[in-house]
């Protein structure tokens, strides 16, 4: 166990400012609280606070962070309460602390709803604080080293939870080493086979290859000083989860492996860097397609290094990774070495300065990125989903047409890189320029593409765009203004309807007066409002009543002769005005409204401004007589006036609008029809009527043929057609024909 001194010592080697007496509180309080507390080893308790401090120390964290891993467990553990830390140890170790208790107690792997809901509260804890992800992972890397003394049946679980979330987080943030240590002690009871396939052909290799790693580095070390360059060379063998991922992705076998052994070159500058690369590639030939300079283009965790990959003595395939050594600091603590390379004594000494330096940082710039996914409104299962995405998926990095690096996940197309730029890009792009050229939109990018966006202030994103992005960001944003233009429709329709119910009240609208009216409607603005009306939830009378509380809504009563006339003896309001063709009152106010347009809503399609839905079995077509029906949560429905199904709302009659057509003279639109044909059994009889429709300039959109008797059979035809004429037209022909007995349109 380490001792209270060996603690301090460790802290004091890279920062002599460090706060000791802060490091002796938290050692003495945290040992007295966990006291006789053993864990599942034996061991007692506080030696995991222990360690987990020691794991800070070796990533070179200020003592505010050492003192937080000491403390980490005690509010959940033991009788401490954030009030003693926060007295204790003030209110920013009091939070960490409380943070972390917080996320030890999420279940990562629940089932995925829950499991969805609690990834977004880690992140949440995370994103306020970098220091909390820190000391998590310090304190995961901890259990993951002990996870055999777990009993049997968790293990799986924690191990799979560890390489799900964890270990990716610890890459983005750009620290390597625990990266891979994670995914390391995962593997092995996530995957128990394969580990020990893989690990017993890595044990075969390294007894083929005994000294191949002493020779390459040895000729590597070499030939440097020959030519005057300051480089140190380690080797290595890769993973075994590293080399299972690789196999997956490629779907090759352990023998079609081709780099096994790494090797590290650090050097004193960026200037040696490339110099070292032209020495590598001068002794060995490289292999085609496997260099990669992020030293020019670094990866967003800040990552920097050239990779490259080389043929080395006998005829092994070597990768070589080649960076100064402070690029080497940041690839092994990440975001954590941003304390490094600032001054952190004095001003800035103890826990605020990690905090405040890694938020410079574009490792943790992703996670603020995540996090703003949080407020656009998506259900969990969804953040999941596209979280995990963006932990899991490799990158690819293009440019804007000035220069800047924008990196995207594999598979993205131009329309994630529009929304990665900015969501008013993203939702008024139409069309790119990939390196110079026009490209679709679909287009999948490569890395080093120059990407630019052709925007246009009329375009709106279309729903089917969110099925082929790549990027949470904007499948999250193209569902957002989605919803935003279907709410505008719903609006526009709502306040057509409020407008015309005022009228028909003989009531005056104002707007001021709506406004002071919203409360009673329990909603917060006229457009909310509007868009309850336009969805069917909010009845235009109800906001009429809530603007003048005095009104009513007087029903004229009818005698039983009145009650034959209309549609299917519905009962009249004199809130509603129905467009019935036959009565002399009704045709005259018909035609008033017809003159001054304003009596009625105007329906111009399924392609209009408006929600608005067809009538199913017939739909309806231009040159029908129709009323509108209002459905909660679908909008409107028209329906010809003379259909058989209006008859189920007789009973409610505030769902009826009144409706008109407004098809301009060159309308390009199409409307549904569905019509029956009576044909005798005889070969040629569809085709005949095919063609009948061909002709007409009809389209046929579906077909069902029900065979009645040995002699007819009935067909079902839906049509789209122009207007009611056109339809007419093509009925008249059908009938004509020989093959046909009767034909007649649904409704």
């Amino acid at each position: 166990m380490m001792r209270q001194y060996e603690l301090v010592e460790r802290v004091s080697s890279y920062n002599p400012n460090a706060d000791e007496a802060l490091l002796n509180k938290a050692y003495v309080y945290s040992m007295q609280k966990h006291g006789s507390q053993k864990r599942a080893s034996g061991d007692p308790y506080f030696l995991h606070p222990l360690e987990v401090a020691g794991i800070l120390t070796d990533l070179r964290l200020d003592d505010g962070t050492i003192a937080v891993g000491l403390l980490h467990d005690t509010i959940e553990d033991t009788d401490a309460t954030r009030d003693e830390i926060d007295k204790l140890f003030g209110a920013e170790i009091g939070k960490l602390v409380e943070g972390l208790t917080k996320i030890s107690q999420l279940d990562l792997i629940s089932k995925r709803t829950k499991q969805a809901e609690n990834l977004r509260k880690l992140l949440l804890a995370i994103s306020d604080d970098v220091r909390v992800l820190i000391v998590k992972l310090a304190d995961r890397l901890h259990n993951m080293r002990t996870l055999h003394f777990v009993p049997e049946h968790k293990r799986a679980r924690i191990a799979q939870e560890t390489i799900d979330i964890y270990a990716p987080l610890a890459e983005r943030m750009g620290m390597q080493d625990i990266r891979e240590e994670l995914e390391g002690l995962s593997f092995k009871y996530v995957n128990p086979e394969a580990y020990d396939a893989i690990t017993e052909r890595l044990d075969e290799v390294r007894k083929r290859n005994k000294t191949l790693i002493e020779e390459i580095e040895g000729e590597l070390q070499k030939t440097f000083a020959e030519k005057g360059l300051n480089a140190v060379v380690t080797g290595r063998e890769k993973r075994a989860y590293s080399i299972f991922r690789k196999m997956q992705r490629q779907s090759i076998g352990f023998e079609q492996l081709s780099d096994i052994f790494g090797f590290r070159v650090l050097v004193d500058d960026i200037e040696t860097c490339y110099q070292a690369l032209g020495v590598v590639h001068t002794i060995w030939p490289s292999v085609p397609g496997k260099f990669k300079d992020y030293i020019s283009t670094p990866k967003p965790n800040d990552y920097r290094s050239i990779h490259t990959t080389v043929i080395g003595p006998g005829r092994q395939r070597v990768e070589l990774q080649i960076r100064t050594r402070q690029m080497h600091q940041f690839a092994e603590y990440g975001v954590a070495a941003h304390a490094l390379y600032k001054d952190v004594s004095g001003k800035t000494k103890g826990g605020r300065s990690l905090g405040r330096l890694a938020k410079d940082s574009n490792a943790y710039a992703w996670l603020r990125q995540t996090v703003e996914l949080l407020s656009s409104g998506d259900n969990a299962e969804e953040f999941l989903e596209h979280t995990k995405l963006e932990l899991f998926q490799d990158q690819v990095f293009c440019f804007t047409p000035k220069g800047r690096l924008i990196a995207l996940p594999r598979s993205a197309i131009p329309i994630d890189f529009a929304y990665a730029v900015h969501t008013g890009i993203g939702n008024t792009c139409v069309g790119c320029k990939i390196n110079g050229a026009i490209m679709p939109l679909v287009t999948e990018l490569a890395n080093g593409d120059e990407v630019e966006i052709i925007c246009s202030k009329a375009q709106t994103p279309p729903a089917a765009w969110e099925s082929i992005v790549a990027t949470g960001k904007a499948r999250a944003a193209i569902r957002r203004a989605t919803r935003d233009a279907v709410r505008a429709q719903y609006a526009g329709l709502g306040e057509q309807i409020v407008r015309n119910a005022f009228k028909r009240a003989q009531q005056e609208y104002s707007e001021e007066r709506l406004k002071l009216a919203l409360p009673r409607l329990s909603h917060p603005t006229i457009d909310d409002a509007f868009a309850a009306v336009g969805r069917g939830e909010l009845p235009s009378r109800a906001v009429i009543e809530a603007v003048f509380p005095d009104y009513q809504d007087q029903r004229v009563a009818q005698s039983e002769g009145e009650r034959g006339e209309g549609w299917f003896g519905l009962k009249h309001a004199t809130a509603m005005k129905f467009r019935v063709p036959g009565s002399g009152a009704r045709k005259r106010a018909e035609k008033k409204a017809d003159k001054n347009g304003k009596s009625s809503i105007p329906i111009r399609g399924l392609a209009g401004n408006l929600p608005v839905s067809f009538a199913p079995e017939g739909g309806a077509v231009p040159g029908d007589r129709i009323v509108g029906i209002m459905t909660p949560g679908k909008g409107v429905t028209i329906y010809p006036i003379h259909s058989p199904a209006l008859s189920q709302f007789d009973d409610s009659p505030d769902s009826w609008l009144d409706v008109r057509w407004d098809i301009d003279e060159e309308n390009t639109e199409r409307f549904p029809a569905r019509i029956e044909v009576s044909v005798i059994n005889e070969p040629g009889g569809l085709a005949e009527i095919a063609a009948v429709i061909a002709e007409n300039d009809g389209n046929v959109e579906n077909i069902r043929m029900e065979q009645q008797v040995s002699d007819f059979s009935e067909m079902v035809i839906d049509l789209s057609v122009w207007n009611i004429n056109h339809l007419n037209r093509i009925i008249e022909q059908i009938r004509s024909k020989r093959s046909v007995s009767k034909a007649w349109r649904v409704n």
